[in-house]
């Protein structure tokens, strides 16, 4: 019997809560209280030294929490006990009176997340059968991004306190509805150990393609995200449409696009995934590979703000086609049902890398402007069309996946 709305809403709640709480944690509420924490000369190097030592953990712990999740049948203790302790981090982070104590509620809540989401990013493969993969995996990416709007949109409106306060309760809210999609017990067979479990995924020339599809593209997407607000205060500098001045402040410029960009991939997401049921994966990540590796050089001929928010909601639109397929597509080619955990996991630190890299091109961009102003902008923006064509065609080679 084919699922309804109902069944993939509750199976992407949590991904919304989980979109809804980094959002803030990463965007509002850790800076600040690093900043409120710290001395004003050492803020920027205790919030690095919090991000790195954050990715590291994000890249280690969905794999090994997916490995005991697979090892042991189970996946709703790890939700469960994962999203009480996530909810518990959230409140000690916001009312850490110490550096020390918010690098103790930061560690806690990455543990918790982890706990969490790498047991739960496997309940695609684990209840949904192929032929609704791509529905399912669109209801993710809609919820993702509309969680991410609606972190603006409380960031911009409520105090630090209430943002966790409200964190902690959705996140509570999602994993009660999500929970109730997830059997308690899983059939299990004779499970591989470690060390073959971690290595098995990498032998799988199906696998290593998807990780480098996702890699690439997420790649490509946080180079052009995390220094557009720089871009927009050197190049464009003037934030007008319609021969009106919309705004003067380049960070909510930048928040403008990132809403029309949310928008867009909302849009997208969920007609995107049933499409790709019908037609396959493939022809709609090349449709959003291409579209948005080509998007790339009108931000540079046409460095216009009027112009931008145009682009932004395109932008949107084929990003929202990559979210709708790329939980699907990876769902399609895992071989072993008895580590859907622990190979999820995996593929999920190809959003984490990524991130690790846009950050340490800060200082060559910072050198090519020097060199040359904008040329740094070029090459980055120029970069980022590279990645996402390359990541898109990359799914050529995929032989378990249409």
């Amino acid at each position: 019997m084919a699922h309804g709305p109902g069944f993939f809403l509750r199976l992407s709640a949590y991904w919304f809560a989980t979109s809804f709480k980094w959002f803030l944690v990463l965007l509002v509420l850790l800076p600040a209280k690093v900043a409120e924490l710290s001395p004003p000369e050492e803020k920027a190097t205790r919030l690095g030294f919090l991000f790195g030592l954050g990715a590291v953990m994000a890249i280690l712990g969905p794999p090994i929490m997916g490995y005991l999740s697979d090892r042991l049948g189970r996946r709703r203790p790890f939700l469960l006990w994962g999203s009480l302790l996530t909810a518990f981090a959230l409140v000690l982070l916001a009312h850490a009176p110490s550096y020390g104590l918010l690098l103790l509620a930061y560690l806690l809540l990455q543990v918790a997340d982890d706990l969490a989401t790498g047991p739960y990013s496997a309940l695609i493969p684990d209840l949904v059968p192929r032929g609704e993969r791509g529905t399912a995996s669109g209801y993710m990416g809609v919820l993702q991004v509309s969680g991410q709007v609606l972190g603006g949109v409380v960031g911009f409106l409520l105090a630090l306190q209430p943002q966790a306060y409200l964190a902690a309760l959705l996140n509570l809210l999602g994993a009660a509805f999500s929970l109730s999609q997830v059997p308690d017990r899983l059939p299990r067979a004779n499970p591989r150990p470690f060390s073959s479990a971690m290595a098995a995924p990498w032998r799988d020339r199906d696998f290593l393609l998807v990780y480098l599809t996702r890699f690439l593209v997420m790649l490509g997407f946080y180079l052009a995200q995390t220094y557009l607000q720089y871009f927009l205060a050197d190049v464009v500098r003037a934030f007008q449409a319609l021969g009106q001045t919309i705004t003067e402040e380049p960070f909510q410029a930048v928040a403008l696009l990132g809403l029309l960009i949310s928008l867009g991939a909302a849009l997208a997401s969920v007609p995107a995934g049933r499409a790709s049921d019908r037609v396959g994966r493939k022809p709609l990540i090349y449709l959003s590979g291409a579209g948005l590796g080509l998007l790339m050089p009108f931000i540079l001929l046409f460095p216009r703000y009027d112009l931008l928010l145009f682009l932004a909601l395109f932008f949107g639109l084929f990003y929202g086609v990559y979210l709708a397929v790329d939980w699907a597509l990876v769902a399609d080619v895992l071989k072993d049902p008895e580590a859907h955990a622990t190979d999820m996991g995996l593929w999920q630190t190809s959003i984490v890398v990524p991130q690790v890299l846009a950050g340490a091109f800060g200082r060559p961009l910072d050198l090519l402007n020097a060199a040359s102003p904008g040329l740094g902008y070029t090459v980055l923006f120029l970069l980022a069309g590279l990645f996402f064509l390359l990541g898109a065609f990359l799914v050529a080679g995929i032989r378990r996946a249409r």
